[in-house]
């Protein structure tokens, strides 16, 4: 029931945003001018808390715009209904609805829903990793000149010790492909499927990682904070690779070139 309702509630929120994609929207700005907010991400929000209150009245959720709704239940959802919120502002359709379900804890459950691109990401603790009811596996890269790689910057800027945009320089000067697409949902799931071999970033939320890191695990990758220690949603750096070039970029986002 647990997962039905996960899949149901993904896809009641990725309904709402193909309704409002390139159409006329309401949009406002949070902590910056760039980190926005639209009618589409609060109106799936409105739709994937319908589903999950239908089946599950008082499990405790965790959401980018609405915060903690929070209860005695051993069970959480942790829910971005629109992460990649600027490119779908702009009609960039690289944006998705995740969702993931932490019990006692950890990480069980994940989905990740790009209506856009109808690619519907599934992962289960311990079942593995699925694209469109597909298994899905990491890269097999071993050589990290050779890995393709993905990142996100923040929004917000602070001074960071081998910042993002001294870590990207190191890449860009090796002349190794480093692409940013704008959501990092989708930047784990990518790495799942093997498009990509590594992420790094340096400030994410819960939200924004807790259903991806569990997909690319399923898929046979590695997840870790900067320093190489087991993740957590609730910290604000990760690096998520297929696992053969993991030790490699840890040392390069530290600086240790």
């Amino acid at each position: 029931m647990l997962k039905a309702t996960l899949l149901k509630a993904t896809q009641a929120g990725g309904d709402v945003l193909k309704q409002y994609f390139n159409g006329s929207f309401q949009v406002s700005s949070k902590s910056s001018v760039n980190d926005l907010v639209t009618e589409a991400d609060k109106n799936a929000e409105t739709a994937i808390f319908s589903v999950i209150r239908e089946t599950f009245p008082h499990h405790f959720i965790l959401s980018e715009e609405s915060g903690e709704i929070s209860s005695d239940s051993n069970t959480k959802w942790i829910i971005d209904p629109l992460d990649g919120t600027v490119n779908f502002a702009h009609g960039i359709p690289i944006c998705c609805v995740s969702i993931g379900i932490e019990q006692d804890g950890e990480m069980i459950l994940g989905a990740v829903y790009n209506p856009f691109l109808n690619e519907f990401f599934v992962a289960e603790k311990g079942q593995g990793a699925t694209l469109n009811d597909k298994p899905i596996r990491v890269s097999a890269k071993e050589e990290m000149n050779k890995a393709c790689m993905v990142t996100g910057f923040p929004y917000t800027w602070k001074e960071y010790t081998h910042s993002p945009i001294d870590v990207f320089e190191y890449f860009v000067k090796q002349g190794q492909p480093v692409r940013r697409l704008g959501s990092a949902a989708i930047d784990l799931c990518w790495v799942a499927a093997g498009r990509f071999d590594g992420y790094y970033e340096h400030s994410l939320n819960a939200w924004d990682a807790a259903a991806g890191f569990l997909m690319v695990e399923e898929a046979g990758g590695k997840v870790t904070d900067f320093k190489g220690h087991r993740y957590s949603p609730y910290q604000r750096t990760l690096i998520a690779t297929n696992g053969l070039i993991h030790e490699p970029l840890i040392d390069i986002v530290n600086g240790k070139y």
